[in-house]
């Protein structure tokens, strides 16, 4: 059994699903109504439906409501990746169709397949057995380097993001992300902030990144430790490929005596997980690269634009505008990362 929950739609973000009903009659050829909808509980960023036919089922993920920050909850480039990449060896779900009529039901939103699958959010994957934990990591490991060996250029995607070093605008932007949403001051996320652009490692060829890689963005096959869809791109971009392998190996960072479910926190042995240097050497194995150099970079950065993450998360939940009412729990978590970003840099003597 999978981690995911099903809950009715949250009275923030109800629509018109007649217009919706109407919209997919004409523009998907499959479709054959009525639906019934139910709300997918753990986004936290586009709220996620279920749409429940008498011969399918389909998911609708759509911007939530209210004012959004600058080049946030971008639908349209979740579904140009996905759609682009239905023919690589990366598995994502079929694409339906992409609105960008705010009018219809009030936002951009988009259809797509509905894979049937086990969604996991807890790291240490206890209902699984100790090989199938250890294999679905592996797994992952071998997904994302499929995923960095697609040429943008054979699958549409070349003008996918901009030119120019990758973490000077990743840093740039999540810089401002965060002040615009900031709820108190973090004197390690201000830090950051000023010590991150001073140690920017050099650019290298860019690749499509996900941007959110981690197990609560991956569907398993019902029965067996593998990937069988990779959800959740709405913060792909063109850009370095380390900076998903940081993303993802963040987890195995930080307090570990918080409650937050994260490597950090697993018994990677008794749990037969791999440890973070397997999980990089296997990374480097699938991806024909290298060991790699400066990796304190590539985690303190993740750590800060995770922060930044968070905040907005948090922030959005206080406005009223969050996917769950799950957003409390990340009341702390952008102080908890932020400062422990700047401990490991400490650590590192790189301050």
């Amino acid at each position: 059994m999978s981690d995911v929950e099903l809950t009715p739609v949250r009275e923030t973000h109800r629509f018109d699903e007649s217009a919706l009903h109407r919209y997919m009659q004409s523009n998907i050829e499959a479709y054959r109504g009525p639906f019934s909808i139910q709300q997918f509980e753990g986004g936290q960023s586009n709220p996620t439906f279920l749409l429940e036919t008498p011969t399918k089922r389909y998911v609708l993920r759509k911007q939530p409501p209210g004012q959004l920050l600058p080049s946030a909850h971008a639908v349209d480039r979740e579904y140009r990746v996905m759609d682009a990449l239905r023919d690589t060896p990366v598995p994502v779900p079929m694409m339906y169709s992409l609105c960008e009529d705010t009018s219809v039901i009030g936002t951009k939103f988009y259809v797509m397949e509905m894979v049937e699958g086990r969604l996991y959010t807890k790291t240490a994957l206890p209902t699984l057995s100790r090989e199938d934990r250890r294999a679905v990591y592996l797994d992952m490991v071998k997904v994302l380097a499929d995923l960095h060996k697609v040429d943008p250029s054979a699958v549409g995607l070349e003008s996918f993001g901009r030119s120019g070093n990758y973490f000077a605008r990743q840093v740039s932007r999540w810089s401002k992300q965060y002040v615009a949403s900031e709820t108190e001051t973090i004197k390690a996320m201000n830090f950051l902030i000023e010590w991150l652009p001073d140690h920017l490692p050099d650019s290298s060829k860019p690749v499509i990144v996900h941007g959110d890689y981690r197990l609560g963005n991956v569907l398993l096959d019902e029965q067996e430790p593998k990937v069988v869809a990779v959800l959740d791109w709405e913060l792909s971009t063109l850009g370095d490929p380390l900076a998903d392998l940081g993303y993802w190996c963040q987890e195995y960072y930080g307090d570990n005596t918080s409650k937050e479910d994260t490597l950090a926190t697993a018994d990677l042995i008794s749990s037969n997980l791999p440890t973070e240097e397997e999980l990089v050497n296997a990374y480097c194995t699938h991806a024909g690269r290298d060991q790699i150099k400066n990796w304190v970079f590539y985690i303190a950065y993740n750590m800060f634009r995770s922060a930044g993450i968070v905040q907005g998360v948090y922030k959005r939940g206080l406005d009223g505008n969050a996917s769950s009412e799950k957003f409390m729990e990340y009341a702390k978590a952008p102080r908890q990362r932020a400062e422990a970003a700047w401990r490991l840099i400490q650590s590192a003597g790189l301050a």
